[in-house]
């Protein structure tokens, strides 16, 4: 396309070009090959998530939740399957101090009806202290359960920042798969719908023609002061943690020595 034709078409900078439908119509015909594509191979992978072996371990280890400690078969509900989120904690932090992540992902599935559905149950574990984390999980608005793992071992506890699935057989209990990083992408429903934006997620490593506004560093977006604007600075919080009643900006996020 010349600069001429480019013009002449009402062409915008640093916005995606202007064409007529039917020509709009091929190229997004075009993309939706590779979209098939690309749900066929994750619906495989799916595939061979459902094939993974699985690791028994014991589901009477006590963890602590809104009713005391409870052994962990009692996450399951009376369900077959349960899917856990692992909440990094920092213990002692205030609530803006928690880490924006984890807030991210835990802040996505207020609602576990549909896993209910289909006899999965649903519970974030921390390990941080319960009576921290309660305060927090109230002054969140979080509707699923919670419950606190600190000195646990094995599957049920372990390191957090992980989504975590598991399989009961009556009393006998398994882990059955684990990811984290981008892997908890899955719950962060906004994420997917940024993907189809034009701008996509506004972050530094995203592939955009030249002239798109600049990208942020990864996660930029997750913690902002009063404003809005992104930051990690002694006023951000957690982006979601403003639509809490009665969060201001706080002048430490009470944790020492700790820097992004």
């Amino acid at each position: 396309m010349t600069d001429t034709t480019a013009r002449m078409s009402g062409d915008l900078p640093g916005r995606p070009p202007v064409v007529d439908l039917r020509t709009w119509e091929a190229a997004r015909a075009e993309l939706l090959v590779r979209e098939k594509a690309h749900t066929r191979e994750g619906d495989a992978i799916a595939a061979a998530r459902r094939r993974l072996p699985m690791v028994e371990f014991d589901g009477a280890v006590e963890v602590v939740g809104a009713d005391g400690p409870v052994p962990f078969l009692d996450l399951f509900q009376g369900r077959d399957e349960l899917v856990v989120y692992k909440h990094m904690w920092y213990d002692g932090a205030p609530h803006q101090g928690q880490c924006e992540g984890c807030t991210t992902t835990a802040w996505h599935l207020q609602d576990a009806a549909y896993l209910h559905a289909r006899g999965v149950s649903f519970a974030v574990l921390t390990t941080g202290p319960w009576d921290e984390v309660a305060a927090y999980v109230a002054f969140m608005g979080y509707t699923q359960p919670w419950y606190s793992v600190r000195d646990v071992d094995g599957p049920a506890g372990g390191d957090m920042g992980f989504l975590t699935g598991f399989l009961r057989d009556g009393d006998r209990v398994f882990l059955t798969y684990s990811t984290t990083g981008r892997g908890n992408e899955r719950v962060n429903a906004a994420m997917g719908l940024l993907d189809m934006t034009p701008y996509g997620r506004g972050e530094a490593w995203e592939d955009n023609p030249e002239g798109w506004p600049e990208g942020r560093d990864a996660c930029w977006s997750w913690r902002s002061d009063a404003d809005g604007n992104p930051t990690w600075g002694p006023t951000g919080r957690p982006v979601p943690q403003w639509t809490r009643p009665g969060a201001t900006p706080v002048e430490t996020l009470g944790r020492h020595g700790h820097h992004h």
